[in-house]
């Protein structure tokens, strides 16, 4: 029965009895801990720097071409004068958690406040990663599920995602929006608490709207 136990246990946890071994030969130990020999002395090795140049570069390009797959970042690479493999970038955006975006597959969506002279709108937007193609919008003076409830209809109207992608707003989280994407078949992601740059795509689309047509424009009303 205590075998058992161990045996069910991480292996980090079994080596703990490995080093409370009373002499007994290293081999046998591992033998009692249910590990092999070879894990009880492996050590991961960190990534070479140059390993962490190419991952930097990568990450950086995805935000600009979130399209790349792994033959044309590795073209991408090379052009920089990286001699590297699709394997070796392959290997790389798998292990930083990269994937190609393809048409339909994602769409986002987000709320930003529009200044004018004696009070605030709201607006909403719903884009396509992968052309960064605004598929809907609506204007709102109060914050409430309904102006993003028809954004998403309207967009919907267009075509289908596999995934729709929000922050955990009220309007987002409300039954009344997410039944409509559950109705669909549509994956349902959130941004995580405090990670600002997983909606990055239509940050920049709040960022060109307000510097080039809303601070210029100084609206006065809606």
């Amino acid at each position: 029965m205590a075998s058992k136990k161990i045996e069910q246990l991480p292996v980090e946890e079994r080596k703990k009895f490995i080093t409370m071994g009373d002499g007994l030969p290293i081999s046998r130990q591992c033998e009692l801990a249910f590990i092999p020999r070879s894990s009880y002395y492996y050590k991961p090795m960190p990534e070479s720097t140059l390993n962490l140049e190419l991952m930097r570069i990568i990450d950086e390009q995805y935000m600009k071409t979130p399209f790349y797959g792994i033959l044309r970042m590795t073209a991408f690479l090379r052009s920089r004068g990286f001699n590297v493999n699709h394997k070796r970038t392959e290997r790389l955006m798998s292990l930083m958690g990269i994937h190609a975006i393809y048409p339909d597959q994602v769409w986002c969506s987000d709320i930003t406040y529009i200044r004018m002279r004696r009070r605030f709108a709201y607006l909403v937007a719903i884009m396509e990663w992968y052309s960064r193609y605004v598929l809907s919008w609506r204007l709102s003076i109060s914050l409430d599920a309904q102006f993003c409830i028809e954004a998403l209809k309207e967009a919907l109207l267009v075509g289908k995602p596999e995934i729709f992608n929000s922050d955990q707003g009220s309007q987002y989280t409300s039954d009344d929006f997410t039944s409509i994407l559950l109705s669909q078949g549509i994956l349902i992601s959130m941004d995580g608490r405090g990670r600002v740059f997983d909606n990055i795509f239509i940050e920049r689309l709040w960022r060109t709207l307000k510097y080039e047509e809303v601070y210029l424009k100084d609206y006065a009303d809606v």
